[in-house]
């Protein structure tokens, strides 16, 4: 699996670069442990050192990696830290669902709804990356809706990993769990109908139970071993 380039947030090679490595991090390719050169990862890209240091500072705020004399050593992800970013994931969804309820009508479910076609559509035609990206932008629309700033900006720095789990979670369940995809698209589903009704119950419950969902499927593919 590579990072579709179509998904950067930024055309730099950086960011690119931090992209690829990020997933095979967090796909466990490449092992705790594991120290990448900056003359290593240069000519895997075929690019000066400029763009690799970006690239590892990038991955050094996220916490996958410390930087040393030797270079970038990888730190990954373990259980606790999924557990973590889903609690994060949670309280800013849910924040922003509280506050998008308030003012949701019909036209504003409409955009939502598009989102949710797509990923019917890339069910239809087992297209796990594309529905990794639409499952995100469904739940990116959430926190940009809310028109908090200050969420935006914690939701920007967990966004590419975020991004990564979800990949990691949809591969293995169109590969082993594909009866889960229903589920997973009614789970979107009924957010929209909670959101239009107003039902602040019925939101906190279907975003804790969709997070947790998640989360197990990311641990049973990364944490165990079991690599999709």
């Amino acid at each position: 699996m590579e990072f579709p380039e179509k998904w950067l947030q930024d055309d730099s090679l950086g960011e690119l670069i931090s992209c690829e490595l990020r997933l095979q991090i967090i796909k466990g390719d490449i092992e705790r442990g594991t120290v990448l050169t900056e003359n290593q990862i240069s000519t895997r890209f075929e690019t000066s050192r400029s763009p690799v240091r970006e690239a590892f500072k990038i991955l050094k705020t996220e916490g996958l990696v410390e930087l040393g004399r030797m270079g970038a050593v990888v730190h990954g992800l373990d259980e606790m830290d999924i557990k973590e970013l889903n609690d994060v994931r949670f309280l800013l969804e849910h924040f922003c669902l509280q506050k998008i309820s308030r003012t949701f009508d019909e036209e504003k479910a409409k955009e939502f709804y598009q989102i949710l076609d797509l990923m019917e559509l890339n069910a239809k035609h087992n297209d796990y990356l594309e529905f990794s990206y639409n499952d995100l932008s469904f739940h990116e629309k959430i926190i940009k809706q809310a028109g908090h700033k200050r969420i935006s900006h914690s939701w920007e720095n967990i966004r590419n990993i975020i991004l990564c789990l979800l990949l990691v979670a949809t591969e293995k369940r169109f590969s082993e769990q594909k009866g889960e995809i229903g589920s997973l698209l009614r789970n979107h589903r009924d957010v929209i109908e909670a959101l239009l009704a107003k039902d602040e119950e019925r939101l906190e419950s279907l975003t804790k139970k969709h997070l947790v969902d998640t989360n197990n499927t990311v641990i049973d593919a990364y944490i165990r071993g079991e690599k999709v």
